[in-house]
């Protein structure tokens, strides 16, 4: 995957504004912020997109929803967070490496 800019940041080949960071997930800043607080949750492992999850992610993805709570309690967003997670090109991906959209904060947009 040696194209995918996720993979780049992850491998540390792109310069990103880390905020966590384990064997599984690496999470950072999105450079486009779409809200005051908007972070993006990559697993270290390339998937594609939900459509190529199997079985042997449930443990990775109960990992990566579990995590998110506590990312945005760290980032002050103790009123609450919206998450996305965009699938293949009509849901609107641009990247296709798995990710999870974290935002929140007081510009958060409508929906």
């Amino acid at each position: 995957m040696s194209e995918c800019i996720f993979c780049k940041i992850r491998d540390g080949e792109i310069p990103s504004d880390k905020v966590y960071e384990d064997d599984q997930v690496f999470v950072f800043r999105d450079i486009h912020p779409k809200a005051e607080v908007h972070l993006l949750m990559v697993p270290r492992e390339h998937i594609g997109s939900l459509n190529n999850l199997a079985p042997q992610h449930d443990g990775l993805v109960a990992h990566m929803l579990r995590l998110l709570p506590q990312l945005a309690r760290e980032q002050g967003l103790d009123d609450g967070f919206r998450t996305i997670i965009n699938t293949g090109k009509g849901g609107g991906q641009e990247v296709f490496h798995l990710h999870i959209h974290l935002l929140g904060g007081s510009d958060l947009p409508g929906f």
